[in-house]
């Protein structure tokens, strides 16, 4: 697997040496000092062009990157679909390499770069050929760190959280697999996520970022809450589902009463109760039932 220092030697000898690519930076992880350094740490890279319909037209240029095990093109996906995108402006190549290496490489021309430059704080510049990057300050991940819940969205996110119960447990009941799961994990499970951001935020003086979909989250939580984190996961066995709802309802219980009194809003507790006996009941309804009550 080629090492930090030789892909960057690829990336910026390419840039370099190519007459249509005026400037290059980089952001994501690999910008980011409180990320923590692996080896699928992928490159993001952007190169600004001249124009982008030359580097379409002939793909060549892709070679020197390595051989690749696939490429995906999220804007040609994108256009595919019917959303309108214009490939003059930007386009992007997610390239997965034999040898371990990804490199997310979109290129741009200057107008849409001077509109989106320095918008991602976690941005350092490679290369400026004609000075036409804006000055922007050191990278940093202050935009990606926890952010303090306004009442409002404490309130919304409980009651979300309280109230896609039910349908959880209607799609377990029904022996619906694919929609219990789905709503648990597309909608049940997002306010839960945000409950243990914000916790963790109050238990860091919300300095500290939990990284996407909450992937630092067993470097934050004190073990007894991660194991209960870790069982809100569940398989299709529909009593393992139950447990896990069961169980994602009580830790959200617990740090959502420790948050609301940090910032003295109000935990409803009524509500939560009245769900539980609910879900309780649901679980024992039985499966030829007429009515629910």
């Amino acid at each position: 697997m080629r090492n930090d220092r030789e892909m960057m030697e690829i990336i910026l000898k390419t840039a370099k040496e190519d007459e249509r690519i005026r400037a290059a930076y980089m952001n994501g992880s690999r910008t980011n000092p409180n990320a923590p350094k692996d080896i699928f740490q992928d490159y993001d890279i952007v190169f600004v062009v001249s124009e982008t319909a030359s580097f379409l037209k002939v793909r060549t240029w892709l070679r020197v990157f390595g051989n690749l095990i696939m490429m995906q093109e999220p804007d040609k996906n994108d256009f595919d679909r019917g959303i309108d995108i214009n490939f003059n402006k930007s386009y992007g190549f997610l390239m997965l390499f034999t040898d371990g290496n990804r490199i997310d490489l979109r290129i741009q021309v200057k107008e849409e770069m001077l509109k989106l430059y320095g918008n991602d704080k976690l941005t350092v510049p490679l290369l400026d050929k004609d000075q036409i990057l804006p000055p922007i300050s050191p990278p940093s991940d202050i935009d990606y760190r926890v952010q303090e819940p306004t009442e409002g969205e404490f309130n919304s996110y409980t009651n979300d959280f309280l109230w896609c119960l039910q349908n959880v447990a209607k799609g377990i009941w029904r022996k619906e697999l694919p929609y219990a799961k789905g709503m648990f994990e597309y909608a049940t499970r997002d306010s839960l996520v945000k409950m243990v951001n914000w916790w963790i935020g109050i238990d860091h003086d919300f300095q500290v970022s939990t990284g996407k979909l909450g992937k630092y989250f067993q470097d934050f939580l004190p073990e007894p809450y991660w194991k209960l984190y870790i069982k809100t996961y569940c398989n299709g066995d529909y009593s393992n589902m139950w447990d896990s709802l069961f169980i994602s309802c009580e830790l959200f219980r617990i740090l959502g009463e420790e948050v609301a009194r940090r910032f003295n809003f109000t935990y409803p507790i009524d509500d939560h109760r009245n769900m539980i006996r609910y879900l309780e009941h649901i679980r024992n309804l039985p499966s030829d039932a007429n009515e629910i009550y």
